[in-house]
């Protein structure tokens, strides 16, 4: 392969000397998961020049954690939200095709054990196809009680009736997030992970830029921008309470923080392409079980959550709900020995004006988009599968209050993710070179393409996560570039080694071993 035909470098020296190089950036974003990606993309697309700087890895926190649906969101039809299903269902259809190696279609099955539960949720899923149109991906089904146990194998087949099929989407959600990211450099913007905004920077009680904290190095660089947006999900209100000290302005915390848990285990307890959803548990909530590269998701809860922590913990009757409910609906049941890997997401969902403490399951799931009195554009909420809507929006949002000239420029709609190609093989399956799409001619002319080091994770594959995907640790190759440490934490803890010293190589530099074991432990404790 020609030199000139490999994906561009993210040497971290090239991107640290560019940060510091004294500029002023229409769009400065603070934070690296999907809003904030997706914001980056959409104004360097419009010929924005702009600077992204994330605390950690990109993706880290909740955009690596979803349950890894693209989804218009079924359980809103029964709120009426029609406005946000169809908007969602166009960003899901959308989002298929611009990224086919990491989302594709997935068909849903919904069993059916009482008479009046088939035509219920039929009509639901049949309005649900109205709304999506042209954006739809395969019609409603009505399933007899064969059907429903050939799709789904191992459902409890006691009291069976039927059950009703239909169509969403499903992705890998931390490489999504990175081919975001590196498209959006692809358009010119400069990305860098692991330097954290410490400050932001007024004068004359406007906001003008703030300072990044590189943190494997310990400088900070002053960033200058027309516009700063605070997409960091969960923790908006950090910055949001040290911008209105700054301007003497009165500010009230606007995320109420939800965690959702999920359990992995082995695809023998669910063997099929289909995912099962039970849209009222015993006490109400919703339940998947998801097949995902190789393995089964159980999920997911919904609890109230007071603190922030990077790497939240599960709770024990989370735990205990998901094997409980599992044990209802699956004729052979997992057990907290059989649970392959234990994590949790963190939730911004925004709370009503009129907030109430309690129940998580009230607050909207609609994105929120503020300006501040100093120009603090901050934007929370929302989910992966509208990312791109959401991105819009913040720009909107900025045009409006004068922060930026408006511009169309590059439509995002049809702007192709670095690698997209369509793949035969199903997401469901087990992880392999398919997920590079049309980059995997580029990882293969890599040494070590053909020495596995284990779960499908090949030495050259390490080797591309360094030099082209903005890898610096050995869990930012095994948690997101490969995604071995939700897949399969045991696993993931005996490759790390190896990991570790391909990176050591690679970067020469720490590539923080011994925390990621610790992490591996957390990801295999299981609530007692």
């Amino acid at each position: 392969m020609a030199i000139d035909a490999l994906p561009a470098r993210t040497r971290r020296k090239n991107l640290i000397d560019r940060l510091a190089e004294p500029r002023h950036y229409d769009v400065a974003v603070i934070g690296g998961g999907a809003t904030g990606l997706g914001v980056a993309l959409d104004a360097a697309a419009r010929g924005f020049s702009v600077v992204l700087v994330e605390s950690h890895d990109f993706a880290k926190g909740t955009s690596s954690r979803a349950t890894k649906l693209l989804h218009g969101g079924v359980r809103y039809l029964a709120q009426g939200n029609i406005s946000l299903i169809r908007e969602a269902l166009h960003e899901r259809s959308t989002l298929l095709a611009n990224a086919p190696h990491l989302a594709q279609p997935l068909p849903f099955v919904m069993p059916c054990y009482k008479f009046w539960e088939s035509p219920v949720y039929g009509l639901g899923l049949k309005m649900y196809d109205t709304l999506a149109g042209k954006d739809g991906l395969g019609d409603t089904e009505f399933l007899n009680r064969p059907e429903t146990l050939a799709h789904l194998p191992t459902l409890q087949p006691q009291g069976l009736k039927g059950g009703v099929k239909y169509w969403d989407g499903q992705f890998d959600d931390a490489r999504l997030a990175l081919a975001l990211a590196r498209t959006a450099a692809r358009q010119g913007a400069l990305l860098v992970n692991y330097c954290a905004a410490t400050k932001l920077i007024h004068e004359g009680g406007k906001l003008v830029g703030l300072c990044a904290l590189d943190r494997e190095t310990g400088h900070t660089h002053e960033l200058h921008a027309s516009c700063v947006v605070n997409a960091t999900g969960v923790w908006v209100d950090r910055l949001r309470m040290q911008d209105g000290k700054a301007v003497e302005c009165t500010t009230k915390p606007m995320v109420a923080p939800s965690q959702g848990v999920h359990i992995v285990v082995e695809r023998e307890f669910l063997p099929t392409d289909h995912a099962l959803l039970i849209p009222r548990t015993s006490d109400g909530r919703v339940l998947f079980a998801v097949p995902w590269l190789g393995k089964t998701i159980l999920g997911t809860t919904d609890t109230p959550r007071h603190t922030l922590a990077r790497e939240p913990l599960p709770f024990r009757e989370e735990v205990d709900f998901l094997l409980r409910e599992s044990a209802r609906y699956l004729s052979r049941a997992p057990g907290r020995a059989d649970i392959k890997s234990l994590w949790v997401g963190l939730r911004p969902l925004v709370k009503p004006t009129d907030d109430a403490a309690g129940s998580t399951k009230t607050l909207s799931r609609e994105h929120t988009v503020l300006v501040s009195k100093s120009g603090l554009v901050t934007v929370t909420g929302g989910k992966w599968t509208t990312y791109r809507a959401m991105a819009g929006d913040v720009l909107e949002k900025c045009f409006a209050a004068g922060l930026l000239p408006a511009r169309t420029g590059m439509p995002t709609d049809h702007l192709k993710l670095v690698g997209a190609q369509r793949s035969s093989v199903r997401i469901s399956e087990a992880p392999g070179l398919h997920l590079y799409g049309s980059e995997a001619g580029a990882v293969q002319a890599l040494r070590g393409a053909d020495h596995e080091l284990g779960g499908g994770l090949t030495e050259a594959m390490v080797r591309f996560a360094a030099r082209h995907e903005y890898a610096r640790t050995v869990e930012d190759v095994l948690a997101r570039r490969s995604r071995l440490l939700f897949l399969d934490a045991a696993l993931a803890r005996t490759l790390a080694p190896a990991v570790a010293a391909l990176l050591q190589q690679e970067n020469g530099m720490d590539a923080k071993l011994q925390s990621f074991l610790a992490l591996c432990d957390q990801y295999l404790s299981v609530p007692a």
